[in-house]
């Protein structure tokens, strides 16, 4: 088979398509032919060795993709060779061949194709349970969402109008706003006025919930949030944020609350009943996961400097 590894950190240079030894699974994994890749920002930390590797150089990059069962153990039923499957969480995805451990299949119904699941699960299954575990979101609610444009912003703004949110979405530039409004925001403003334009939206009272993915924007998330407001922190994008003061959550009493989608995925039926609600929103239309940009695996340094020069507006996606 062939995959996409680097041998050393650096920029999208240092990625090559090379031929490997096909992965051989282990007990409780199948093998995945893969036919379309997500990629994520964390994709890119990775290669430049900011963030956890597994296994040894040459590395291969990607945790989540969608294609077919290639090889299944002997008495298999529910995954048996040529059924259509998706992960979210299983390492090496940048390859032709990917061993993926049973218990984090997805299977996919017809009606959902690879590139929709590719785009859609990771971050689908992040912005889910931003709207659900991490706050309770109610109609009227007012919600403030940053990187709004970005994959997992674009599907939490859906997600938010759906349950009846009241949403102002942040974005850096006017195409990615005009993106966050054709989602459903109520209101779409870049980074030098959404403090006030929070406010604006709510009255002055402040939002019900801020989700911040940015970092170094997390004083004035706080600033926002209404008296007995939350805001959900599961992001530094730009940078790790100042400390907070604990007078200040118990001045307002407000709500800090974190959130990481592998304590939420705490085993096989969560994780596909969780996956089967995506879809069903999907066939609904209250989900459309937008797709920024198709690119053949063999071309993934290409797609890395595309992702990095912060022009995609949705999901970039590897086709294998």
């Amino acid at each position: 088979m062939h995959a996409l590894t680097f041998d050393q950190f650096g920029s999208a240079d240092v990625l090559r398509w090379t031929e490997r030894p096909d992965p051989v699974p282990g007990p409780g994994q199948l093998l995945v032919r893969m036919q379309s890749v997500g990629l994520n920002f964390a994709d890119v930390y990775r290669r430049n060795g900011n963030y956890h590797l597994t296994g040894e150089a040459p590395w291969v990059l990607g945790y989540e993709g969608a294609g077919v069962v290639a090889w299944a153990p002997q008495g298999e039923t529910q995954f048996a060779e040529g059924t259509r499957v998706g992960f979210a969480d299983m390492p090496h995805a940048n390859a032709e061949l990917v061993v993926v451990d049973r218990e984090r299949l997805i299977p996919l119904p017809e009606d959902i194709d690879a590139d929709t699941a590719a785009a859609l699960l990771l971050q689908g299954l992040t912005a889910q349970y931003l709207v659900s575990d991490s706050f309770l979101v109610r109609p009227d609610d007012v919600a403030i969402v940053h990187a709004a444009a970005g994959g997992v912003g674009l599907l939490l703004v859906q997600m938010l109008k759906a349950l009846g949110a009241v949403v102002l979405g942040v974005a850096s530039s006017e195409a990615r706003r005009d993106a966050v409004i054709a989602a459903g925001a109520d209101v779409a403003v870049g980074y030098d006025d959404w403090v006030q334009a929070s406010l604006a939206l709510s009255g002055g009272h402040g939002a019900d919930v801020v989700y911040d993915s940015v970092g170094r924007t997390l004083a004035d998330s706080l600033r926002v949030a209404r008296i007995g407001g939350t805001v959900v922190f599961y992001g530094m994008a730009a940078g790790d944020p100042a400390p907070v003061d604990p007078r200040q959550l118990m001045d307002r009493s407000l709500t800090l609350t974190g959130g990481d989608l592998w304590n939420v995925l705490t085993g096989a039926d969560v994780r596909r009943q969780r996956a089967d609600a995506l879809f069903q929103q999907v066939r609904q239309g209250t989900l459309k996961p937008q797709i920024a940009a198709r690119y053949p695996l063999r071309d993934g340094a290409q797609a890395h400097r595309f992702l990095e020069s912060r022009q995609a507006i949705g999901k970039v996606l590897l086709t294998v």
